[in-house]
């Protein structure tokens, strides 16, 4: 199977070999131009090497193609940013890295299919789901205590400032269950809870909802990035392109979901079946 990076790099290199096509270069033509080895053509459009963002400009402004720029350095930049190794990106530094996040976002969109999002998880909740990542990765829970504190520490970004949050989730979150009994009930109540909170919106859409888009979890701050958790890599999306593509996502999303009294009636039907 082919690595998400490299992947993205092969992505990157055909657009780069369509552009050159487009503006009538072969690949000696272009490379002669800049003064480049033959052999660096070819391992950049096939995804063999990464251009540098020099490498970049250069090749888009001799193709009369400047305005494809910005989108294609973001590209560039995720490639060397974005595929992060899990073992990584769940230690707490990680966790720091969001709360510096969150706190320079105004408005914050997030989808979740299966598990609530970390911003309302009750401290029983947070620890169990992060109990079992930690149990999957790593076989010890050695940083459970210091990923649990710095998750509820994020939490504070809620009641701060003047941010807004607006989180859509599955039904199924509320019926999967994380910890015991007693801990799913306590992270349902801390939901109706939530939906009072004046910055928050919180929407649920219902099981038998029709397939419309593509659904994964993410994250959405502001318009300037979109966090997206796979099974072994964190992907930080900065693409223009591919961020128009989520805040679609996102409205199709919220627009099938419940809010107030609907949301808030799944979620009783949801503590009900707990508390029977």
């Amino acid at each position: 199977m082919t690595h998400p990076d490299r992947q993205a790099r092969e992505a990157l290199g055909a657009r780069l070999r369509e552009i050159r096509k487009n503006a009538g270069f072969t690949a000696r033509a272009l490379a002669v131009i800049h003064g480049w080895p033959r052999s660096k053509m070819s391992k950049i459009e096939l995804g063999r090497q990464t251009p540098s963002e020099t490498d970049v400009n250069a090749w888009c402004r001799s193709c009369d193609a400047v305005d494809q720029i910005p989108d294609l350095i973001a590209t560039l930049r995720n490639i060397e940013t974005a595929y992060l190794e899990t073992r990584r990106m769940r230690l707490p530094v990680r966790q720091r890295q969001s709360i510096n996040w969150e706190a320079e976002t105004k408005l914050m969109r997030w989808y979740e299919p299966w598990v609530v999002p970390g911003l309302l998880q009750t401290p029983a909740y947070a620890e169990a789901l992060l109990g079992k990542v930690l149990d999957f990765y790593h076989g010890s829970r050695s940083d459970l205590e210091a990923m649990l504190a710095a998750r509820m520490e994020r939490q504070q970004v809620l009641y701060r400032g003047d941010h807004r949050f607006h989180f859509v989730i599955a039904e199924q979150v509320l019926h999967t269950t994380i910890g015991d009994n007693d801990a799913m009930v306590g992270q349902l109540d801390r939901l109706l809870i939530a939906m009072t909170l004046p910055r928050v919106v919180l929407g649920v859409v219902p099981l038998e909802t029709e397939y419309v888009v593509p659904q994964s979890n993410f994250c959405m701050f502001d318009r300037r990035r979109v966090l997206v958790e796979t099974i072994t890599a964190e992907l930080t999306i900065t693409q223009p392109r591919e961020l128009v593509l989520y805040e679609k996502t996102f409205q199709t999303l919220a627009e099938q979901a419940v809010v107030g009294n609907g949301a808030r009636e799944l979620i009783r039907k949801a503590l009900e079946s707990r508390s029977g």
